[in-house]
């Protein structure tokens, strides 16, 4: 077992994968000598060479259409857009691309793709960087989407994608790449479609996913002062979703709340209640609630951007709400 930051758990699972399989490449904008923008590649052009670790133009259409290609032609690239944001300038490459050749070539043609985006709010990069895409790629069956809340997430989870032979969206946090935890020895993976139960409790459910798992666990810690027991669910990935983890929960407790860092219309929550209230609605007690961004785009302005962003404090709120209903 080993301490390390987010960012250091994502350059160990590229480092491993690399030295493990020689069909990894990796390329995005200031990937090889510098480092990568986030600092999550260092090292990797010097240990690898220029063959395997190739900064790109400043054009996201070019790093998803190179991968697509590099991937359809037997290597397992892993490709770095700086900002998830731009997503969406590529998003037919992925959508209509990547996620669908397996379906269309009769599995002749598989597209074994990881895209890395740091999304995410909180550090005053405004609206066109700020923003956490998960939905816009949910909808759309073909491709999965991972969102690792710790650095042993972070190091298993990306482990996992590069491994698998379906095109995965990776979600890194940018503000959690300094956040620290323990990381295990060896060839570590966490399997998708997996829900991690992080505090047990009897009262309400509470699920969130990447930074907002934090937020979730510092609110069922002071709730717990007042004598209500929340039990908090990570869902590490939301395609596949682990849906049973939550009804499971959900029948124990007989509340629910989601915590997402995202816009409220057709956010993942939104698919959580959904699908509790399709197949375990007499479990519940209350209303389900949602904590999210509400419809605001994020702000530049520090304060505003702290206003819109969930925290504890709205989290209680709604979880006091549900108690008192």
């Amino acid at each position: 077992m080993a301490v390390l930051t987010y960012r250091e758990a994502i350059t160990r699972a590229l480092d491993e994968e690399m030295s493990r399989d020689g069909s990894v490449v990796l390329f995005g904008e200031d990937v090889a000598k510098a480092g990568g923008v986030f600092k999550a590649t260092p090292g990797l052009y010097e240990k690898f060479g220029a063959l395997r670790v190739r900064d790109t133009p400043i054009s996201e259409t070019a790093i998803i259409g190179a991968a697509i290609g590099a991937a359809m032609t037997g290597l397992r690239p892993v490709a770095e857009l700086m900002f998830a944001d731009f997503v969406a300038v590529c998003l037919d490459q992925i959508v209509n691309q990547a996620a669908k050749l397996r379906y269309m070539s009769r599995g002749k043609i598989k597209a074994p793709l990881t895209i890395r985006g740091a999304q995410g709010a909180g550090t005053g990069f405004a609206s066109q960087h700020s923003q956490c895409v998960e939905t816009l790629l949910m909808h759309n069956p073909g491709i999965k989407v991972a969102a690792p809340a710790t650095p042993a997430d972070a190091l298993g989870l990306l482990k996992t994608a590069i491994r698998d032979d379906n095109p995965v969206m990776f979600l890194e946090h940018k503000m959690m790449y300094n956040e620290k935890g323990d990381v295990p020895a060896g060839d570590y993976l966490v399997p998708f479609g997996k829900a991690a139960v992080l505090r047990e409790g009897k009262d309400v459910t509470v699920v969130a996913v990447q930074r907002m798992v934090k937020v979730a666990s510092e609110a069922a810690e002071q709730l717990a002062e007042e004598g209500i027991s929340c039990e908090v669910l990570d869902l590490r990935t939301l395609v596949p979703m682990d849906i049973g983890a939550v009804i499971s929960s959900v029948e124990r407790t007989g509340h629910l709340v989601t915590v997402e860092e995202a816009v409220e219309t057709c956010g993942w929550g939104a698919e959580v209640v959904s699908r509790v209230a399709s197949e375990s609605i007499w479990n519940l007690d209350g209303p389900p609630l949602r904590v999210t961004l509400g419809e605001s785009i994020i702000p530049f302005s520090e304060p505003l951007e702290e206003a819109i962003i969930p925290n504890p404090a709205r989290v209680i709120s709604a979880v006091r709400s549900l108690m008192a209903h």
